[in-house]
């Protein structure tokens, strides 16, 4: 059976993904100024090597554990659900954006917006 990462388009579509992604990000004031002092093209290649695991296109995690990457941001700057639901948001906008046909969006949401995931995000 085929992954997500491969239903997706696997590399060059995560790619373009999550420079959509970004641009929404950065766009949305619920959330950008959680980039302020970020380095982009880092961030951007953590994420997308964070999509290409979680999406079945690599065996292995080499980034931090979530609770850990995101525990200065719930501490110094209030990461709360509701800056979790606006990045879930911007995914969802992106991928409807790039055509992704709704069964393949609601697995990634399945994914990205589970219940431990929005734990670990949240360190609780």
């Amino acid at each position: 059976m085929n992954t997500l990462y491969e239903k997706l388009g696997g590399a060059a579509a995560v790619d373009l993904a999550v420079e959509k992604f970004y641009e929404k990000v950065l766009a949305d004031e619920r959330v950008q100024h959680f980039f302020a002092h970020t380095d982009m093209a880092q961030q951007k290649r953590h994420q997308k090597a964070f999509m290409t695991y979680a999406f079945g296109g690599a065996n292995h995690w080499n980034g931090r554990p979530m609770r850990d990457a995101h525990s200065s941001l719930v501490a110094e700057m209030g990461l709360t659900d509701h800056h979790f639901d606006a990045i879930a948001e911007d995914l969802v906008a992106t991928l409807v954006e790039l055509e992704v046909p709704q069964a393949l969006i609601d697995e990634v949401v399945e994914i990205v917006g589970s219940v431990a995931h929005r734990n670990d995000v949240l360190n609780r």
